[in-house]
């Protein structure tokens, strides 16, 4: 008995592949476009509303969008800002450290300064600074519960501005120390341990190894702490300080056109925020380099 063990051909192209007489139809979406066509006509309606409308006064707010005194308090608010993340950030990052300390003291130490500087309001905490002379007149330096070498009045010590950074700067650093310390525990404690083993310094275990890994949970949680900071700093306006949103209100007080002009706020509030959104994004993704393919 002989088998053919010949390939077969098979007479019509069916019987090697049943799904090639088959017609491919493309997958139809009506809920997709009716969707992106309600969309697109309220978004041309808003923009309408706007050009359309002539309480907005666009003319006013071009006129002074650019002019010295806003652009002064834009100046003021970004100074702020600045400060706020250096300072709030810094002294997060300390807290961090003493919240994960094997010492109980400092993690009580950082544990309390973490629960009163988050469940105290920030414009509290402006108001206590700015009003500090009231309970301290004079602050002094020398050796701890002995004598003062030399003392400064807290009047000239603590100005306007520098009770508006202190207040910004040490209520940031309350939810920076958690963002950070989110970021460290973030990253496997093995990896450290390894690192120990081979005896690697500590300070080079934290910057080669911890850290680089710790900014990828930190950066965009901090990211939007840095834009609220950006906005917070509209609270300085009950310290009279003329930053952005204080000196808009200045200026619609004197000539009555508050649409227009809180516009003008809302306008560099957006450009500043904008910047450093795309600023977070760069950063992101250079400590994200090898993460994910």
């Amino acid at each position: 008995m002989t088998v053919d063990t010949s390939p077969r051909i098979p007479a019509r192209l069916e019987d090697e592949d049943p799904a090639a007489g088959l017609t491919v139809v493309p997958a139809r979406h009506p809920g997709r476009w009716v969707a992106t066509a309600v969309v697109a006509v309220l978004a041309a309606m808003a923009v309408n509303a706007l050009v359309t409308n002539p309480a907005w006064d666009w003319p006013t707010v071009g006129r002074f969008l650019f002019a010295p005194s806003i652009l002064n308090a834009v100046g003021l608010t970004l100074w702020l800002t600045v400060m706020g993340i250096v300072v709030g950030f810094t002294l997060g990052t300390v807290l961090a450290l003493m919240r994960m300390s094997a010492s109980p003291l400092p993690r009580a130490v950082s544990w309390a300064y973490i629960w009163i500087f988050r469940s105290v309001p920030l414009i509290l905490q402006l108001l206590f600074w700015y009003n500090l002379a009231l309970l301290y007149r004079v602050i002094g330096f020398g050796v701890p519960f002995g004598p003062a070498l030399f003392s400064v009045g807290t009047m000239d010590l603590v100005s306007p501005v520098t009770a508006a950074v202190l207040g910004l700067a040490l209520h940031q650093a309350a939810y920076a120390a958690e963002v950070v310390r989110s970021g460290f525990l973030s990253v496997d404690a093995g990896q450290l341990e390894a690192a120990a083993a081979l005896g690697i310094p500590r300070p080079r275990q934290f910057r080669r190894i911890l850290l680089p890994q710790a900014m990828r949970t930190i950066l965009p949680t901090a990211g939007n702490e840095l834009i609220g900071l950006v906005k917070g700093t509209s609270v300085v306006y009950i310290m009279a300080l003329s930053e952005l949103f204080y000196q808009v209100q200045v200026i619609y007080t004197r000539n009555g056109r508050v649409i227009p002009l809180l516009l003008v706020a809302a306008i560099w509030y957006l450009a500043l925020t904008t910047v450093m959104s795309v600023a977070q994004y760069y950063v992101e993704r250079h400590f994200g380099r090898g993460s994910r393919r």
